[in-house]
């Protein structure tokens, strides 16, 4: 089996875990546990959570004293387990303990995908600029497949949609120990201070201004990413409780429709390389904050009939922009910029601030928002004006970036990550 297609199935599951029920688990909560809307917000805020510190404390095992592979396949495998017993929760206190056990076991292997997929690319002397972005788009596809799985089968409102993740954890857990082999690249490092001695070097990139502007833009969008994943999917089944909708496609098989997001970034994908070598980090992660404002507008504006259900059509062909010139594009711009010690934990530190810091600030300041400003009496909600005042944000947020994050754009060192300058490290940030 060739190495790319290794890594092609590693893709394909890390996100089918993931499509399995991050999209629908809002049907389950709100449809059919009936549970209410603040306690939603503190359920996805679990994965910011856990992205807070597991991440970045994950990336600096990988770093220092374990394989990333094994690391990521054992991950899996504790993440599966605990899958297996969310369908016995009960009660939303006990599911929020449940799904941060969860969220701590999986988080980290987003950014360990990353670091175990480039590690094995450049071994085999690929360029992980033009190798990776088609590897990284079957794991759109196994987020797609995992939705149209779970919808399609009937498990958008039920329990089983955990037991289809569950599987597919345990499995990719298996299979991560086949894996060439990721040692540790700053094992034999000697540590000067105490920053060294705990593996925390990712984080003297915060002192260089430049890396700084990213990583807190890069909070702020993933705020903007958090608040699509827990609304699309319950915004279009609310619909079912108006007659004129309840037989539309889009209200039968709404994760269907949303899923076309996903086939939209399989596109997007493919197109990072001439983007980034195009335009640049700056200008591509703007284009992402732009498409984030228009795929918000166009569901304030959306029904699941005709004409309407084409502006919900066109938000999701938007979301692969959105998304995939932000989070695959910044995942880049972390490597060409940082030593190869602290790729790994810098990995952990991007993702960290956007599933970390930007889910919390997205999920509990939207739950609450939504909660205030655009709830009614009989607990039913004001979508327009919750997509409108999304939109607002993510246009405040592209006005602001433009300003205060400062880049110039080097054709070369994009083409080239290992670059004839040298990288970013812990001396120079």
């Amino acid at each position: 089996m060739s190495t790319k297609l290794r890594l092609t199935i590693l893709s394909f599951l890390q996100f089918f875990i993931w499509g399995s029920w991050l999209i629908t688990i809002g049907a389950y909560w709100f449809q059919t546990k009936q549970w209410s809307g603040a306690q939603f917000g503190a359920i996805f805020s679990t994965m910011g959570i856990a992205s807070i510190f597991m991440p970045s404390l994950m990336g600096i095992v990988a770093d220092k004293w374990v394989n990333a592979e094994k690391l990521y396949g054992a991950l899996h495998i504790l993440g599966g387990i605990v899958l297996f017993t969310v369908p016995l929760v009960t009660d939303p206190g006990t599911m929020f303990w449940v799904m941060l056990l969860n969220m701590i076991f999986y988080m980290p292997t987003l950014a360990l995908s990353i670091a175990v997929s480039y590690s094995v690319l450049k071994r085999e002397g690929l360029d992980v600029v033009k190798d990776y972005p088609p590897i990284r788009v079957w794991g759109t596809i196994g987020f797609i497949v995992a939705m149209w799985t779970v919808s399609l089968l009937g498990f958008e409102k039920s329990a089983n949609q955990f037991y289809v993740a569950a599987g597919a954890a345990i499995l990719l857990g298996i299979y991560s120990f086949t894996l060439p082999k990721c040692p540790p690249t700053a094992k034999d490092t000697p540590s000067r201070s105490l920053v060294d001695v705990l593996g925390l070097k990712s984080f003297a990139l915060l002192r260089d201004t430049k890396m700084l502007t990213f990583f807190l833009f890069a909070l702020l969008l993933g705020a903007a990413l958090q608040l699509t994943n827990a609304y699309g999917d319950t915004f279009l089944h609310d619909f079912d409780q108006n007659p004129a909708y309840q037989n539309t496609f889009a209200v039968k098989y709404p994760a269907i429709i949303m899923s076309i997001s996903q086939v939209s970034e399989t596109l997007f994908i493919l197109a990072i390389p001439f983007f980034l070598r195009r335009f640049g980090i700056k200008q591509v992660m703007l284009f992402s904050m732009i498409a984030w404002v228009l795929r918000f507008g166009l569901l304030a504006y959306g029904t699941p009939d005709n004409p309407g259900i084409w502006l919900i059509v066109l938000s999701c062909i938007v979301y692969g922009m959105a998304f995939d010139f932000f989070n695959i594009s910044g995942s880049l711009f972390v490597e060409t910029q940082t030593a190869p010690s602290i790729r790994a934990s810098a990995q952990g530190l991007f993702m960290m601030m956007t599933n970390g810091f930007g889910a919390v600030l997205g999920s509990l300041v939207s739950g609450v928002v939504i909660e205030r400003y655009f709830t009614y009496a009989d607990q039913s909600k004001n979508w327009h004006g919750i997509w409108l005042a999304f939109a607002a944000y993510a246009l405040v947020i592209a006005a602001l970036f433009v300003v205060l994050f400062k880049h110039k754009h080097d054709p070369e060192a994009v083409s080239n990550t290992e670059h004839a300058e040298p990288l970013l490290s812990v001396e120079q940030a």
